[in-house]
């Protein structure tokens, strides 16, 4: 079990709390001005054909992969904050050893550390990625 100072857990759920409400933020900026915004914009520009459309489309769902990534990562951080609290954060899920706090205030919601995630990024290198 990973054991931080006081100083270094309230650094720690500082910073979760802070990037969470940036990402709330933004989720809901994003929320606010997406789809139809993108479309009006198209149509007040002179006029609305099946390019115009299909660019208006185009944009609203990047605005809606977005918004779900930045959702997933508001996930994380609850996980994060949570394993905070019960005193299982900062530990690797592949090794069991320690994350270097350096690594955790920089990327707070790791789960490995810098070692096992170069191992798995090149292990998992094609995954999610399209192929013919």
């Amino acid at each position: 079990m990973k054991t931080f100072t006081v100083e270094q857990s309230q650094q720690l759920e500082e910073v979760l709390k802070q990037r969470y409400q940036q990402l709330l933020d933004e989720v809901r900026a994003e929320l606010a001005g997406s789809g139809e915004q993108h479309f009006a914009d198209f149509a007040e520009s002179g006029g609305s054909d099946e390019g115009d459309e299909s660019m208006a489309d185009a944009l609203a769902d990047i605005a809606a992969a977005r918004a779900d990534r930045q959702i997933n990562e508001m996930r994380d951080i609850e996980a994060a904050r949570k394993r905070l609290k019960q005193g299982e954060f900062g530990i690797c899920i592949d090794c069991a050893e320690a994350i270097v706090i350096a690594r955790l205030l920089a990327y707070p919601t790791a789960l490995r550390c810098v070692r096992c995630q170069q191992i798995h990024e090149k292990t998992h290198a094609s995954e999610g990625t399209p192929s013919l």
